[in-house]
């Protein structure tokens, strides 16, 4: 099963986070949200079908790609029974454990920071991006 969600990228994404990756649908981003790799996303969690929500909760391995232009990134986590999977705007990727509602999967083999270099460069210059999700 696949999810595929787009947005863009701005000029403050700095994809510095060791623990974590965001996308969000807020349509700005600060120099703060050191997390963020995308805004403007044409859906979130609460968007998803119970169907996908299921999915997503007992798989032991969900795969995400993200994609800007001819680069792409891929990254690897799992469900968990407790996800709640039910924030209006924003989509989680964590490397820990820390489930809450903002919360896609967990024990991620990487964050933000963790990003090809390349393709933060892209989405400082406002790229599209497509983050595809594969539930496994």
């Amino acid at each position: 099963m696949e999810i595929t969600i787009v947005g863009t990228g701005h000029k403050n994404i700095n994809a510095t986070h060791k623990t974590t990756l965001e996308i969000t649908k807020e349509p700005y981003l600060t120099p703060t949200g050191d997390c963020i790799v995308g805004i403007n996303i044409d859906k979130s969690m609460v968007d998803f079908s119970e169907e996908i929500r299921e999915k997503i909760r007992s798989s032991d391995k969900i795969i995400v790609e993200i994609i800007v232009g001819d680069l792409k990134e891929t990254i690897v986590g799992k469900g968990h029974k407790d996800l709640i999977l039910n924030h209006p705007t924003d989509i989680v990727i964590r490397k820990s454990n820390f489930i809450c509602p903002r919360t896609l999967i967990i024990n991620a083999d990487k964050s933000a920071n963790d990003l090809n270099r390349e393709i933060v460069e892209r989405l400082k210059k406002g790229e599209n991006l497509i983050f595809k999700i594969i539930i496994l």
